[in-house]
């Protein structure tokens, strides 16, 4: 008996080795295979003219993502887990600056015969930033080649663009979805009482509306009004390009849009039908007459067209502007995109310390005559935000001039770090403005109570509990807290009031937290000007007396390590997406979108200048 007992422990014992030996081998060759793909994927790509097209090619401009200004994590390192995962190069982010560059190449390549616009899997984009594509797309088409844009269902984001193509064809099963542009949130004050959660808040600014959701439940009238503004300016910028472009009157697109289901009963529902008799799309057509439809494009009527993809043309192409370490001399041109964070940050958020080191690299560069800051943020700490102005400040010292573009959105702490620029270009559907503070520290005690969990002690004063967020705040923090929110409001004001040569009285009057597009903000002298990035570069280039406009970014260093280290400390977002339920995004959105900012933005004093209008087409 003794010897069968032991028999069974040696047994027992061996296989657990053996597995252990498995997992541990298994495990370390993953290891090396993921190191392997690493290396691998950073080393040269070889001879650009190895992704040149071939004669009569389409080039499929390929929008994936979100269009940005600026990749939160290395491409490189992306397409390790995307391809295997997804069998194709969908990407989460597409660049704005890299779709632009591809379109200018292509039009005066010989052998681009024409594009095709491959919009399946594009999300969110600024409408200024599909304005900056199309003008390109316009220059396309008027080099003589055509523009085709094919999907079986189009987004209102993607018919933009479509709009411009010279033929826009659709799937007989497919739609058009035009139905304007609105601001809808959450409001949890009723979900925060039967929490019992007190939530204590600090603001200044009639129409700083950040904290609404937590303290309403519905939209105040000062909010309603202020969207209603920037919202109407926006719609009918985005319904005068689409009905010049496909050449339809204003009326008719209204009637789409208001009264769909009336036109769609005319059609007996046949949403593709209706798209073509209100003029929205040009042809009908299944996926294989599609490809017919092509391939007589390219004059290759027998095969196959022959398409290049952005990514392999891009490839080929110079850059618009050279990357850091060039050497030579011009513009330098910093991307300041999301959320203003204190600290380091990876790409994807504005970090104060990150943000500040760049700065401080163009104002020691003495090749670098001139800055142009792109921002494209509505703002996070206050703190970090003045840390980030202090180093402008120190550029401007050295006597070279400072751009500031806005991109999509530039409000609140955005425009608390462009207030001081020379100059401040701006696009006519930017959003800006929002001049406001607020605070917002939310305790738990009620909560606690309820559950029969109680917190009590002793300390040496009357605030030795400080933040104790099991406790309600002690009245004398509460009067602080106020105090330094007025305190960082009046800065707000007076950064505003130098940085612009706007009396301080005259300030007070168009701040409380209100928002204004590109157009307004220019009338009462928040911004300059109206145009693009480009443009911005060129202003600089006149402000420096340079003959040329010759830019290169100033990026943070970019080793394996450092990029590695960035792309595992990024959030959980930034990986790629294999979940495409639609369903999964949305809810996604809502625990991403809706986060009390004094749970995710982590100011040392709780105060920030945010302004929470996103202003996506999607």
């Amino acid at each position: 008996m003794k010897d069968l007992i032991s028999a069974i422990v040696n047994i027992f014992r061996y296989t657990g080795k053996f597995f252990t030996i498995l997992r541990n081998t298994f495990f370390n060759l993953l290891f090396l295979l993921f190191i392997g793909i690493v290396v691998f994927s950073f080393l040269p790509t070889g001879d650009k003219t190895e992704g040149k097209p071939k004669q009569n090619s389409i080039l499929s401009l390929d929008i994936s993502g979100n269009i940005v200004e600026e990749r939160k994590i290395l491409s490189s390192i992306e397409k390790l887990f995307e391809d295997p995962f997804l069998g194709q190069s969908q990407q989460q982010e597409t660049l704005l600056q890299d779709l632009l560059d591809v379109i200018e190449a292509s039009t005066t390549d010989d052998q681009i015969q024409a594009i095709v616009l491959n919009l399946k899997h594009m999300d969110k984009a600024g409408l200024n930033q599909l304005e900056r594509i199309g003008e390109a797309l316009n220059k396309f088409k008027k080099s003589g080649k055509e523009i085709v844009a094919t999907e079986d269902y189009y987004t209102q984001a993607q018919y933009f663009l479509a709009s411009f193509a010279s033929s826009i064809i659709i799937n007989p099963m497919g739609g058009v979805d035009i139905h304007g542009i609105g601001v809808y949130r959450l409001y949890f004050k009723d979900a925060i009482d039967k929490l019992k959660i007190n939530y204590n808040i600090f603001k200044v600014g009639t129409y700083k509306s950040a904290l609404e959701p937590f303290t309403r439940t519905g939209m105040s009238e000062q909010d309603q009004l202020q969207n209603e503004a920037w919202l109407a300016k926006l719609w009918q910028g985005y319904s005068n390009i689409v009905t010049e472009n496909r050449k339809i009157n204003s009326f008719q697109l209204r009637r789409y849009t208001n009264n769909i289901a009336e036109e769609l009963s005319k059609v007996q529902g046949n949403t593709a039908q209706l798209a073509l008799n209100m003029g929205l799309v040009d042809h009908i057509m299944t996926r294989t007459q599609v490809k017919e439809y092509l391939s007589a494009l390219c004059n290759c009527k027998n095969s196959s067209p022959p398409i290049t993809s952005t990514q392999k043309y891009l490839e080929t192409v110079s850059p618009s502007y050279t990357p850091d370490g060039s050497g030579q001399q011009g513009i330098g041109v910093i991307v300041a995109e999301g959320n203003i964070l204190p600290g380091k940050q990876p790409t994807g958020f504005i970090g104060a310390d990150s943000l500040s080191a760049l700065i401080d690299k163009a104002r020691e560069d003495s090749t670098i005559k001139a800055l142009v800051l792109r921002i494209n943020s509505g703002g996070g700490s206050a703190f970090a935000s003045e840390v980030i102005r202090q180093s402008l400040l120190e550029y401007k010292k050295t006597n070279k001039p400072l751009v500031v573009s806005m991109g999509t959105v530039a409000a609140s702490g955005g425009y608390w770090i462009a207030a001081d620029a020379d100059e401040i270009w701006a696009e006519s559907s930017t959003i800006t403005g929002s001049i406001g503070i607020f605070g917002a520290i939310p305790t738990f005690e009620n909560t606690l109570d309820s559950l029969g969990i109680y917190s009590d002690g002793i300390g040496t004063t009357p605030v030795a509990s400080g933040l104790n967020l099991t406790r309600p705040l002690a009245q004398p923090i509460k009067d602080s807290i106020q105090q330094n929110i007025e305190y960082n409001y009046g800065q707000f004001l007076d950064i505003v009031s130098s940085g612009r040569g706007i009396e301080r009285q005259d300030v007070e009057k168009i701040a409380e937290g209100r928002v204004y597009d590109g157009i307004s903000a220019a009338d009462i002298g928040l911004v300059d000007s109206i145009g693009s990035l480009t443009d911005g570069i060129k202003a600089a280039g006149r402000l420096a007396g340079l003959s040329d406009d010759k830019a290169r970014y100033i990026q943070p260093p970019a080793s394996v390590k450092e990029q590695l280290l960035q792309y595992f400390s990024a959030s959980v977002k930034s990986l790629p997406v294999i979940i495409e339920s639609h369903w999964f995004r949305e809810i996604q959105k809502i625990l991403t979108l809706q986060l009390p900012p004094a749970l995710s933005l982590e100011d040392p004093f709780g105060v920030y200048a945010i302004c929470e209008i996103k202003p996506f087409l999607n």
